[in-house]
């Protein structure tokens, strides 16, 4: 089957001949026919199958007529991060080179003003990521009565981010009558009660098993120690990679993102970083970057697994093994995409077993381990790395003073010693007095010592209780005070 049996109009044609596709897709050959016909469509495909064609052509060749009002977009496309937004509005570009259609973008990270701008004037096709939209409907800048198509992509990522809610909320803005193409990578039970809800008979198109990896790519598994050790692993397997062209390496956290960037430049490595952190400018730089091969190796979050088109990547390394086995398949997918073969490395520490076992589970399949670098041949020297952190409640050893501080202390409490025994001349008129009330201890306190030079004797119980204030004498109660006379006191 090719693209011309499809059913899309000549412009469209025209434009993917001219990018160099001949032969769809299975999800684009399934789901083309039915969006041109107006049928709502659920699509669950691996990802790197080409779902972005798949809505993105029939959207066009039924954009052909009509025009967009000011403030009323004619169709809206729904992406979770600013990343895959801006790669959809790249695909339009593309494929839509001989219409003239208004693509707005509306993403965080850029313009409020140029966002409005586009919005003003009429828009074809709004791009959207949930929070920017729902932030220009609630201050009446954007009506979305006028939608005709919604697609709503990667709607799995989107129950990962918390924006299902946001979801809800745009669906019920839409009119009840527009067509809706629903594409997701995995089914989850929240994706499968919003399909149940919001789309009106769907055509379900199934081209590969749910939460499945692509045959193209080759799966391993090495172990490590943690700390300095798993990042010299990953430079080992960086080195040693065959037919190496660039490299995709994931963390869980954004911390160890600019951790591990900074040792590989440190090492010579030309790698670059992404994750969410990051202004949206220095985000599509990174990303750029990488596209035009003046970076080797990008560091990232999973703000990077999702739908990504980035063409020939030949390795993915996962530096840190993800918690959710989801991701995984997300992650990997970024090689071996388009028919292309890829490699595909995680590293393991003892205390990624069990994700391991639910990433298994999932794709059902065991992922073997590379060569004889196994979790049992793992010298066990982990402890040694890391030493136990010490229990709330449990005793801990009292940091000792500095010296300087500590002759200071002692020579203080000897003169505040020296002035309580040696009565001053007040405080023997008040003792000799018969009608002085219980006499009240009042220092007036002399010179100070000079530090004693003496090494300080090593105390023999660390752990001994502190009475008081310990060594340490504040200095207010090393001031002089006068103390008040006994006939005063009477009055």
């Amino acid at each position: 089957m090719t693209f011309n049996e499809l059913g899309l109009s000549e412009k469209v044609l025209q434009a993917v001949e001219a990018s160099g596709y001949t032969i769809p897709t299975p999800i684009q050959a399934q789901a083309i026919p039915v969006a041109l016909a107006g049928r709502d469509v659920l699509g669950i495909a691996q990802t790197g199958t080409g779902k972005t064609a798949a809505f993105t052509l029939p959207m066009l060749s039924r954009l052909e007529q009509g025009r967009a009002r000011a403030r009323m977009p004619r169709t809206l496309i729904l992406e979770p991060t600013r990343e895959l937004a801006a790669q959809v509005e790249e695909s339009f570009a593309r494929y839509g080179v001989n219409h003239k259609l208004n693509v707005a973008l509306l993403i965080g990270g850029v313009s409020f003003g140029d966002q409005e701008t586009k919005i003003m004037r009429g828009a074809d096709v709004l791009i959207a990521t949930p929070g920017r939209l729902l932030d220009f409907s609630e201050r009446g800048k954007l009506l979305l009565t006028g939608i005709e198509i919604l697609v709503i992509d990667e709607a799995d990522r989107m129950l990962d981010m918390g924006f299902i809610p946001d979801i809800e909320r745009i669906c019920k803005l839409v009119p009840f009558t527009r067509q809706t193409l629903f594409f997701s990578a995995t089914m989850p039970p929240e994706i499968t009660r919003l399909t149940e809800t919001f789309l009106h008979n769907p055509v379900r198109i199934e081209v590969a098993r749910a939460a499945s990896t692509a045959v193209t790519i080759t799966q391993g598994l090495v172990a490590s120690a943690t700390g300095p050790a798993k990042r010299e692993t990953l430079r080992r397997l960086i080195r040693g990679a065959a037919d190496f062209k660039n490299a995709i390496i994931f963390c869980n956290r954004k911390r160890d993102v600019a951790v591990l960037h900074k040792s590989l430049q440190k090492h010579g490595f030309n790698a670059g970083a992404l994750h969410g952190d990051m202004d949206q400018r220095a985000r599509m730089t990174s990303l750029d970057a990488f596209k035009s091969g003046d970076v080797d190796l990008l560091v990232c979050s999973d703000v990077a697994a999702r739908g990504l088109d980035i063409p020939d990547v030949s390795h993915v390394f996962n530096f840190d093994i993800p918690t959710h086995a989801e991701d995984y398949v997300h992650r990997i997918g970024r090689t071996g995409r388009a028919g292309k073969s890829g490699v595909a490395i995680s590293i393991i520490t003892r205390a990624d077993q069990k994700h391991v076992g639910e990433i298994e589970r999932l794709i059902e399949r065991k992922i073997d381990w590379l060569g004889d670098e196994t979790l049992a041949n793992l010298p066990d020297d982990e402890a040694a790395e890391h030493p136990p952190r010490r229990e709330r409640g449990s005793p801990s050893r009292r940091p000792a003073p500095h010296r300087a501080e500590t002759d200071h202390a002692e020579s203080a409490g000897r003169a505040l010693q020296a002035a309580a025994t040696k009565p001053t001349r007040s405080r023997r008129r008040v003792e000799e007095s018969p009608a002085a009330p219980a006499p009240v201890l009042v220092v007036e306190a002399g010179a100070h010592a000079a530090p004693s030079r003496r090494p300080r004797r090593r105390q023999e119980e660390d752990d001994a209780p502190v009475i008081g204030m310990g060594d340490h004498v504040p200095m207010f109660m090393l001031r002089p005070v006068k103390l008040k006379s006994s006939k005063s006191a009477e009055e």
